[in-house]
């Protein structure tokens, strides 16, 4: 791994933590809002075009990996996450929402950044996608009807706008930049001038991503710092615990490498800025809900970045030749 690779963790905290400074500013806060979502498609894009579309089908292949992630994912996790509410967060009912929104709302844009940088499958990856944007959106109200006592609705302009946005856009943008590419200059070209450059710009769009969406939010954390210290204990449980559990069934179902770790960074990752766009048009009058779901980031991204570096397999060591015995 690179210096910037191993560093990555670090790297993530802070651009976070610079974001929320530089977002006291008055003119940078609206303006780093306007663009979290350019720097999420770019980066998404950066990613897509390292993948080769014949990758996705596989799929087909993976059914074991799918049905643990759907099972983990739709109905452990919403299990956990009432859990975690009623038993840390009992007398703050905006708290345990916030919570429940978060935690059963599955990652549909940064777990493929760090599922490619782990060296996961990101075919399967992508492939996961739709089919967790859909069921937790579909499923969100049930989850919160049953478990956080309110539903929040979703509407089908704000299904339709993530599924365009975070995934059509920057994977047709990405696979016409392929064709095109090995088109006019060749395979080989492609991996040199396009597929190459385009891994290197990654983790720079990662942190200018998360700079811009903590600057973005950054007054409001602020207002609410006392708020969200009692979510630091059911966080830190979620997010030692999925990757824990992730990887043992990997080894139980004897998983290969690169879809254990897509299964761990896939039950692991949140979807944020979804949940956080939801909790700020369901409940536009409680504040605290959102809090919750700007919180998890800034215990979400390091570890994630850190589970990248601990799950991406390393080279074998090269063989030490053994003494010539003449």
């Amino acid at each position: 791994m690179s210096t910037a690779e191993r560093l990555q963790s670090l790297f993530v905290a802070l651009a976070a933590l610079a974001g929320l400074a530089a977002g006291l500013l008055p003119p940078v806060g609206p303006v780093a809002g306007h663009a979290v979502l350019p720097a999420l498609l770019v980066m998404l894009t950066a990613v897509f075009v390292q993948m080769d579309a014949a990758h996705v089908g596989e799929v087909r292949h993976a059914k074991t990996l799918v049905a643990a992630g759907l099972v983990l994912n739709f109905v452990f996790t919403p299990a956990l996450a009432w859990a975690l509410g009623a038993g840390l967060l009992g007398g703050e009912p905006d708290l345990r929402i916030g919570l429940l929104l978060l935690l059963v709302t599955p990652c549909t844009d940064w777990y493929l950044v760090f599922t490619a940088m782990a060296r996961g499958h990101t075919g399967i990856a992508a492939a996961l996608l739709p089919v967790n944007l859909v069921l937790q959106l579909l499923l969100l109200p049930v989850y919160v009807l049953l478990l956080g006592g309110r539903a929040a609705m979703v509407d089908g302009a704000t299904l339709a706008e993530s599924v365009l946005l975070v995934l059509v856009v920057p994977l047709t943008l990405a696979m016409l930049l392929r064709w095109a590419s090995a088109r006019f200059g060749g395979t080989a070209w492609r991996e040199r001038r396009v597929t190459g450059p385009a891994s290197h710009l990654v983790l720079p769009l990662l942190y200018a991503a998360v700079f811009a969406m903590f600057a973005w939010q950054s007054r409001t954390v602020l207002e609410h710092g006392a708020d969200l210290l009692a979510l630091l204990p059911p966080l830190v449980v979620f997010f030692v615990t999925l990757p824990l559990i992730a990887t043992g069934l990997s080894r139980v179902l004897r998983l290969s490498a690169d879809r254990a770790i897509t299964l761990t960074m896939t039950v692991t990752a949140r979807n944020s800025p979804i949940a956080l766009a939801i909790a700020v048009a369901a409940f536009p009058e409680r504040p605290l809900i959102a809090v919750a779901l700007v919180a998890g980031p800034l215990v979400e991204l390091p570890v994630l970045a850190l589970l990248a570096q601990l799950v991406r397999p390393r080279r074998p060591a090269p063989a030490t030749p053994e003494p010539h015995t003449p």
